[in-house]
């Protein structure tokens, strides 16, 4: 009975060492693929200056009106701010400003141009409604145009980096346990 009893801890053990190394493996993977991917955006986004915008107009453009120039069917708002002291656009994200530079929302359903045109009209009615809201500029002199929402922000970091670092301290937690768990079996053994 003692003996059967020894092999399934020493099963367990196993099973529990392997458990907690595959989580801090998994953390660490985790860890390599976010400093690849979400800290280069991090450190690349230069909008940190929190500041107050104050809408001063808003307009929506359709395809024909946008200055000859060749861009996506679907209806385009623009809005055009005052912040840090000087006029400035501002877009809705980072990657709004990179998809086209002439627009500052661009609607999530391109599909249907009605639904679409609702959409604007809607975000539109908002920024009309709350005139006064926070915005993200940037600190360099020449930029003209700031954003409404930040991508890559330290509250998106810390999301990103609180289950790896969740899956590396239960890792940890679990072979510390065994390895306690194993030299007490030992101290206990010794008497």
């Amino acid at each position: 009975m003692g003996k059967k009893l020894v092999m399934a801890q020493k099963r367990g053990e196993t099973r529990a060492l392997c458990l907690g190394v595959a989580m801090v493996v998994g953390a660490v993977i985790t860890y390599y693929i976010l400093g690849t991917t979400v800290l280069p955006l991090y450190q690349k986004s230069v909008w940190t200056q929190e500041s107050t915008c104050h809408l001063i107009e808003t307009n929506i453009r359709d395809q024909e009106e946008l200055e000859g120039k060749r861009v996506p069917q679907y209806p385009c708002l623009w809005v055009n701010v005052s912040a840090v002291g000087r006029w400035a656009m501002l877009y809705h994200t980072e990657d709004t400003r990179d998809q086209n530079q002439q627009c500052s929302y661009i609607p999530s359903s391109l599909d249907n141009y009605q639904v679409a045109r609702a959409d604007v009209e809607k975000v539109r009615a908002r920024f009309h409604e709350h005139q006064d809201f926070f915005c993200f500029a940037t600190t360099r002199e020449n930029e003209s145009s700031v954003l409404y929402r930040r991508l890559y922000g330290p509250q998106s970091l810390l999301f990103s980096l609180f289950w790896p670092t969740f899956l590396l301290t239960g890792g940890l937690l679990i072979i510390v346990m065994v390895k306690i768990n194993q030299s007490l079996s030992i101290l206990a053994a010794q008497r």
